[in-house]
């Protein structure tokens, strides 16, 4: 339904349509009639919601901080859990994958050859030169927030540490593509190129998402792609990047027993970081990390 100038703007600020998302509209309908794919207005937030997904967000940032203070070699990734679900608590926030689809846990850890979806147990325990992906996410007051850091445990090995360190260019090199009016697939085509350029796969199956309102929305976000392809990126999106780089092939499995934890076909490393951030009219902001 088209909106009156003077009638309140669609997207909830209370302002009017001609002193809110009138010229952004008319920006979109351009777009779109040159054949260039657009957000639905759901995944544009408001000046609120924004607000309110920086509050969770920044809840999300200091759990994984927590857990950076206290991850040691020797300690169960069950212990990884406790600490997440104690200190989200203390935040008076929830963990968002409690539950969610029957996941066990309130945090996913990946040690070495897991992709991603490891499930805590107090049988696993970390050793020295393990690599383990902690990823946290956090419900605040109904707002989601995602992300995920890399661990080195003790010594690792230089083959590990070089893995750990291209998969995070890969995601800072992901962030620095993401321009307000550009294309989704630049953040894929960027990761997959350095990805590549240092003799790494890049995992296809998972991907970044929307997020703030649900734990998972749209867009879709490819680590993989073709550049000045893909939807359009406008401010006020909100939405992870999170490459799943491997040392060997692409191809992965998922455990048989649990349904949940992926791991590389050919048993080599994986490694993975995540950020959400928010597109601005300017460029981006990291909102969790």
């Amino acid at each position: 339904m088209k909106l009156g100038r003077n009638e309140p703007c669609w997207c909830g600020s209370h302002k009017k349509y001609k002193q809110c998302h009138l010229s952004f509209d008319e920006k979109l309908i351009t777009l779109e009639r040159n054949n260039k794919e657009i957000p639905t207005r759901v995944m544009i937030k408001n000046e609120e919601q924004i607000r309110l997904i920086k509050e969770s967000a920044a809840i999300n940032t200091a759990v994984l901080n927590e857990v950076e203070k206290q991850i040691r070699v020797g300690m169960t990734t069950e212990e990884i859990n406790q600490i997440v679900s104690d200190f989200t608590l203390s935040k008076e926030a929830v963990c968002a994958p409690f539950g969610y689809q029957g996941y066990p846990k309130s945090v996913c850890t990946s040690i070495n050859d897991q992709i991603c979806h490891g499930i805590p147990d107090e049988s696993i325990i970390l050793k020295e030169g393990d690599i383990v992906n902690v990823d946290v996410s956090t419900i605040y007051h109904g707002y989601y927030s995602d992300a995920s850091r890399m661990f080195c445990i003790g010594k690792i090995s230089e083959e590990a540490q070089k893995l750990v360190d291209v998969t995070k260019e890969c995601l800072q090199l992901g962030i620095k593509a993401v321009k307000p009016w550009g294309h989704l697939g630049d953040i894929g085509a960027t990761i997959e190129e350095h990805a590549r350029n240092h003799g790494y796969s890049v995992v296809e199956e998972f991907v970044g998402h929307g997020v703030g309102i649900e734990f998972h929305e749209d867009p879709m976000v490819p680590h993989y792609g073709v550049k000045d392809t893909g939807m359009i990126l406008v401010p006020g999106m909100i939405f992870t990047i999170e490459p799943m780089i491997n040392q060997g092939k692409a191809d992965l499995f998922i455990d048989s027993k649990n349904k949940w934890t992926a791991y590389t076909k050919d048993g080599s490393l994986s490694a993975q970081w995540e950020h959400m951030i928010l597109v601005t009219e300017y460029g981006v902001e990291i909102l969790s990390y």
